[in-house]
């Protein structure tokens, strides 16, 4: 990497000659630049504790954001991870933005924290920003397992990014928040996924990810709650928060692609199977898994799990807090710009499915209330568009099997339906039938087990595992043998 700074015509200079790469100008602000350098240590201590176990001495070939356009933005090159260059990245100014929702809708955007906002926006950006360390935590032990360099490689490009969205939140802590920014920014650190003491604050964030099929459904099931997050953050009118996530969602869409061709091309590998040994049945799993594939029913299973437990990220579908978020003009609604409404939602409703009277029913709230159940209703909407390509797939190879999204009550513990339990298809059952059905829908032991016994490392350049097909096209157009991680 080269120590030039580097620039263009549409974006803030990115100094990498700092200790801390960035675009902010840290040196004039001296005191953020010490608070940073001293946070920077105990960042590093993390990794090495916390990142990716048995690889801080490898090479990666991994990309680091030299700018915040999205033309030429990333340069690649090898790097150990404890010498990757975090910093602190924002998205070209805007000038002259306005809030774009909210009872402040068309003032002049924030450059500063409202005082009266201070500690909505502080709660926001600390649950925002636990989330990338924790899913570093949950993955730690993934490389162990590898089905490919080339895989691998993609696990640590996340990882690394995940790191940096957890920056991108610190500077706004240390910048902003005071005291009690340097407080949470150091608590950031000491949290655990999954700890009994000290848990993240999520719980999708404290489940394990034991395997690789787990890491994919996670990387395009999860991250995308992540980039509907990031969306409704990125219409902030707290400037400084919107152009931190606009620029994270550059690297967000990384993620979902490596979970999307993930999980699509363990979907191929096993048509690919089933065509040459002549398995025309997808129910006969014990035929399927005899040749060290993954069959298409336990996909199905893992997507309902991954799917469910992520819906629960968005809180209850009918929240006052997310309506107060709204209306203070602190976080907006997905793709917030092209909505034809008032962008207030003063006398706007919206269609809420409930279950009332033994029936799912579609109920009016008004807008402002159901600005969670919204954006649930967008990211089921986001995710279809990844399952269509994997049943094309299916289709494709003859195999009649088709992977669907469970029902919107299918596995809740929160919101509208956290007090029912419904089957996959939408059938409301009693707790009783739920314990003995559960396996119909969700991975079983004996399913998890077959994960874990099938995950081997493979890491001879160009070699794949039996049950994932190589892709098809090479990180940076790499041949398919390129040497991704470099061990030592």
């Amino acid at each position: 990497m080269s120590s030039e700074a580097i620039t263009s015509d549409d974006m803030v200079e990115v100094n990498y000659d700092d200790l801390i790469p960035n675009n902010v100008d840290l040196a004039s602000d001296r005191a953020l630049k010490r608070a940073m350098e001293r946070w920077q240590p105990k960042y590093i201590d993390w990794w090495k504790d916390m990142g990716p176990d048995g690889f801080q001495d490898s090479e990666v070939y991994l990309r680091t954001a030299v700018g915040v356009d999205k033309d030429g933005w990333a340069k690649f090159d090898y790097v150990k991870m404890p010498e990757y260059r975090w910093g602190i990245l924002l998205a070209p100014k805007v000038e002259d933005r306005t809030i774009p929702c909210g009872k402040h809708k068309g003032e002049p955007a924030w450059q500063e924290v409202p005082g009266e906002y201070r500690s909505l926006l502080r709660r926001l950006i600390v649950i925002q920003g636990d989330t990338e360390p924790a899913s570093v935590e949950q993955q730690r032990y993934l490389g162990k397992t590898c089905p490919s360099l080339y895989d691998l490689r993609n696990l640590f490009q996340v990882n690394v990014e995940e790191g940096r969205h957890l920056w991108a939140m610190v500077h706004l802590l240390q910048k902003y928040f005071g005291r009690d920014g340097r407080e949470e920014a150091e608590a950031l650190l000491e949290r655990r996924s999954g700890d009994a003491d000290k848990p993240r604050m999520l719980g999708a964030f404290n489940e394990e990810t034991p395997d690789w099929l787990s890491f994919f459904m996670f990387t395009y099931f999860t991250d995308r709650d992540g980039k509907m997050q990031l969306e409704s953050l990125a219409q902030s009118g707290f400037d400084p928060l919107s152009r931190a996530t606009r620029f994270m969602l550059m690297e967000e869409a990384f993620h979902m692609f490596v979970g999307e061709t993930g999980v699509g091309r363990i979907v191929q590998k096993t048509c690919e199977v089933m065509n040459e040994h002549g398995i025309t049945d997808p129910n006969d799993v014990d035929a399927v898994r005899a040749h060290g594939a993954i069959d298409l029913p336990l996909l199905q299973r893992k997507a309902n799990f991954h799917i469910s437990v992520t819906r629960d990220l968005f809180g209850a579908e009918v929240s006052t807090n997310a309506a107060t978020y709204f209306n203070a003009g602190i976080k907006g609604r997905f793709n917030e710009a092209k909505l034809e409404d008032d962008h207030q939602l003063e006398n706007e409703t919206y269609s809420v499915t409930r279950y009332k009277d033994g029936a799912f029913v579609e109920e009016d709230v008004p807008a402002l209330n159901a600005i969670n159940c919204r954006l649930l209703d967008d990211y089921i909407k986001d995710c279809q568009g990844g399952i269509n390509r994997w049943n094309k797939v299916i289709e494709k190879a003859g195999i009649d099997f088709q992977i669907d999204q469970p029902h919107k009550a299918f596995n809740r513990r929160v919101g509208e339906f956290s007090e029912i339990q419904a089957t996959a298809s939408g059938e409301v059952i009693s707790e009783a039938d739920w314990e003995a059905r559960k396996d119909e829908w969700l991975p079983k032991p004996e399913d998890l087990q077959f994960l874990k016994d099938l995950m081997k490392p493979v890491t001879a350049p160009g070699e794949f595992a039996s049950w994932i097909a190589a892709p098809r096209i090479g990180v940076d157009n790499k041949e398919g043998d390129f040497e991704y991680v470099r061990f030592q």
